[in-house]
Formats: C-alpha cells, structure tokens, sequence
C-alpha cells in the first residue's frame, strides 16, 4: 500500500532521526573497540568521560518526545502493513526499544557507560596481578547499578528479568531457570561417564605455535568459511570480541598463545560467526534498529554454530588439517588426523569457560547465571563471591580454581557491562545452534558432504535466507519457529551431543 506524502515524511523523519542515534552509537562504539586493542591504559579515564558523553547524547535523543510522537502517528499506517514488511517491523521494533528506553534517565545512562570504561580497565589490571580486592569496588557499584537499572521497570517477577530482557527480549528468569535444570539434569551424566574415562591426549594442542602463523592461519581459514575482509578486519586483545559499526565495518578480535593453538583457533570461528551474522544483515537496513541480531541467544547461536558444529567437526578438520599440518610440520606431522580430532574435542572438568569443551561448557554458564542471580537477590555480596566461585567449581566440576585470574576474573562481562543477563546467552545459543544446523541439514542433506569439501557456501547461504539478512525484524521466538517450526527446546543439543561423543566415547 502506497503511504500518503505525510506519512512518507514522517516514516522519513524517523528514519533520519534514528540514522544520528546509530551514528553516535557506532561512534561510541569505535572508542571501545580502541580501548580494547590499542589505547594505551593512560587513557582509561578521558576514554570513561568520552564514552560517557557520547551515551548521555545518543539516549536523550532517542528518548526524546517527539520519537515518541512520531511513533504513535505511525501506529495506524503500520496496522495497514503486512507484520513482516520492512517498514512496520521498523516501527514495531523502534516502538518496543523506545518504550524500553525512556524508562532510563540519560543521566544514569552515561554514569553507567563511565563506570563501565573504568572497570574494565581495573579488571585488565587486576586480572594480570591475579588481585580481586583491586577491583572489587568498581563490581561492588556495578552490582549497585544493574540493581538501580533493574529498578527502572517496576512489576518485574525477579530483579534480573528487566536486564534479561535487554539482551534476550521475552526470557525471564523463572524460565531460564526451569530450561536450565532439565539440560543439567541431561548432561551431568554424559559428563560423569565420559570423565570417568582415561582423557583424551591432546599434548599435540600445547607445543609452541609462533603468534604470527597462527594469526595468519585463522585469516586464510576464515576467509574461505565466508568472512569479508572488505568489510571487516582481525586485532588481538585480552578477551575476544566481535563488534559491529555499520554493515559495511563488523570488525573481530581473538587472542594467542603460543604454547596452546586452539586458542586462536576456535576464539576466532566463534567471533567469526557472529560477524557473518552481522555482514549478512539486509544493507536496506543500516543506520536502523533493525540492523543488529536479534537476540544475544541469537547471535551467541551463530558464533557456536561455526565454532562447535562446523569448526570442531570431523568434516571441518578432513578438509583444513593437512592445510593445518603445512602451516606447523614440525609440531603437526606425526599427529594424525584421528588424534587431532580427538584433542580438540577432549572432554574434561576444566576452570576456565572458554577453554572448555561443549559437554562441560553449559556447566560453567549456568554456575555463572546463578551467582548473577545470587548477587542481585542479595544473598550473595561482591566480597564473597570469589570463595562462592570457588566451592561452586568444586561442587559442580570437582575442581578448585588455585588463583582469581583463573577464577573470578576470568570472564570480562560483570567488569565491563552489568550483573544480570549477561550469560544466559551462551547457553541459549548453544541449544539454538544445534536446532538450527539440524533444520539446515534436514533441508540440505548435502552440507556435511561439502563442508569435507571445503565447501560452506550451502550452509552459509541458508543461515543468510532464513536468520542473518532478517537483522531484527523478528523477535528469538519467532525466527526460531519459522525455521525450525517448533519452539526452543533442548532435544536437539542433546542428540548432537550423545551422537558425537557417543561415538569419540563409546558411550
């Protein structure tokens, strides 16, 4: 239906209004992605205030009246729109965000994005000293403002449902909750009868790999799996990272080390994945809401389907490893393929997150959810809980982490973001990834046979149709059940499990 001059003026208007937000936003965005790779810490401060601003500016013009106003004259022109058109999905997702942010005074908004800049940088340096007590007060008034923010949307069932919705809009704590005990209850077994088992050998994995072939590697890797360097670039930093500033610019990050190649290996796939999410969003809708994933569940699904599903395939490796082997003969050569398949899908009771495999992973995910909830519930405060992380590793893992680094600091979230929905996601994207791979082979039986190819042109261009160019004209629930025609469930991660190490385990 064509929209009368009016209302073509003010779709128009909006549309102008929401490009100058973006733009802030990418601006702001820009600042963070230096100060994680190559601001000097001298900087930290100035960056804060910067930040700062640049957040105060981009909220007070978003939230302002006449959005607002333009919104509601919309209102009628939208319910005249088929609900999947590009343009009532605009609105419809701009008046959601909206209705959310005006709740937020703009002033809380940059104090927030300061204190965020300030506390990741005491957590770089406290991380590296292995000194919690260094950082503990910016968590401590982290913990005070993800309490403040929660406070914003009154008649919430839990503190942590209003700060869930941020990053996984529809979730709430007493579902995550429920989800999260039946998956656990799935896989502490698998878990207890593989550990039982000698380990696998993965020595092969910790030799020394020079930083610049490993680096050079993942590039020519993650060209061929599809990632644009026209419109996108790899830096190192302490924690990786993917970030996005127009669909024209989705830059990622990983980090080295040399005595342990799948770091780099595995870190830059997963941040690969969500930028082919991001360079595969609908170019019609940069400088909109719409142009972003839809969900972290969402995007945390598409990073883990290209690490885990594809990246630690057998399939992967029977096309990649003698590429591998030519980059590293002295270390590679006398490890078959059978070997180094084995060693980079060794399941074992490890400390760190990141390093862990797919069957322990969700373990240390929800232990982290929990202490979230803990904390903002109260029943937990900030200078307990390296012990609380401590006897939860040592109740749920059988392990005790020996120093903070490798314990309560491991993970930047709490230290550059907030307490509360800040890693559901991982689980939720874990259990999506394998719903999604498997609607992707039921349609296209062929994808395993090309990926043994080195082929992903199948897969990828699937993922662009049915998730990637949609951005977020669609809510986690729905694009879940248009592609799989069904709702989250936790069958499928559970099947791709069992079947894999069923098979490396003999379960």
């Amino acid at each position: 239906m064509q929209t009368t001059n009016k209302t073509e003026t003010k779709l128009s208007t909006l549309k102008t209004h929401l490009t100058q937000i973006n733009d802030l936003e990418a601006a702001a965005s820009l600042l963070y992605w230096d100060q994680a790779t190559y601001m000097p810490p001298g900087g930290a401060s100035a960056r804060g205030r910067q930040l700062a601003t640049l957040q105060a500016i981009s909220h007070t013009k978003f939230t302002d009246p006449s959005v607002g106003q333009l919104l509601e004259d919309l209102r009628s022109y939208e319910e005249t729109l088929p609900y999947d058109s590009d343009e009532a999905s605009l609105i419809r997702v701009t008046r959601r965000k909206y209705e959310r942010a005006v709740w937020v005074p703009a002033s809380f908004m940059a104090q927030l994005s300061r204190h965020r800049a300030e506390a990741y940088e005491f957590w770089v340096k406290a991380r590296s000293e292995n000194n919690f007590a260094l950082v503990q007060p910016y968590l401590e008034k982290t913990l005070e403002m993800s309490c403040e923010l929660a406070s914003f949307f009154p008649g919430y069932e839990h503190i942590a449902d209003p700060l869930i919705d941020f990053a996984d809009y529809g979730m709430k704590t007493s579902f995550l909750r429920t989800l999260f005990a039946e998956l656990r209850q799935q896989l502490v077994p698998i878990v207890e009868a593989i550990t039982a088992q000698p380990t696998a050998d993965n020595s092969c994995l910790h030799q020394f790999y020079p930083e610049n072939r490993q680096l050079e590697f993942t590039i020519k890797l993650i060209k061929q799996l599809g990632y644009d360097f026209q419109r996108g670039r790899q830096d190192q930093t302490h924690h990786p990272f993917m970030i996005n500033f127009s669909t024209g610019d989705v830059r990622i990050t990983t980090r080295v080390y040399e005595n342990e190649l799948g770091q780099a290996l595995f870190s830059t796939i997963h941040e690969m994945g969500h930028a082919l999410y991001e360079q595969g969003i609908n170019s019609d809708f940069e400088g909109t809401p719409l142009a972003g994933g839809t969900s972290s569940g969402i995007h945390e699904s598409q990073s883990r389907l290209w690490e885990n599903l594809v990246g630690r395939s057998r399939s992967f490796w029977q096309f990649f490893y003698p590429q591998l082997q030519a980059f590293f003969p002295t270390q590679l050569k006398d490890v078959s393929l059978d070997k180094f398949y084995r060693a980079i899908n060794k399941v074992g009771r490890t400390l760190i997150r990141t390093d862990s495999d797919e069957v322990t992973y969700n373990l240390h995910v929800m232990l982290r959810f929990d202490l979230e909830l803990q904390m903002l519930e109260g029943s937990l405060e900030v200078k307990d809980l390296p012990e609380a992380w401590r006897e939860r590793y040592r109740h749920d893992l059988g392990i005790v982490p020996e120093t903070d680094s490798e314990g309560v600091l491991q993970d930047v979230h709490w230290y550059s973001g907030q307490i509360g929905g800040m890693f559901q996601c991982y689980t939720l994207g874990n259990l999506i990834s394998a719903q999604f791979f498997e609607a992707a082979v039921e349609e296209h039986p062929e994808i395993i046979t090309k990926i043994e190819q080195g082929n992903f042109y199948t897969l990828h261009n699937w993922l662009k149709e049915k998730i990637y160019q949609h951005g977020c004209k669609y809510t986690a629930a729905e694009l879940i059940r248009g592609v799989t025609g069904d709702t989250l469930r936790i069958a499928p991660f559970i099947r791709y499990i069992k079947q894999k190490y069923g098979q490396l385990y003999q379960l």
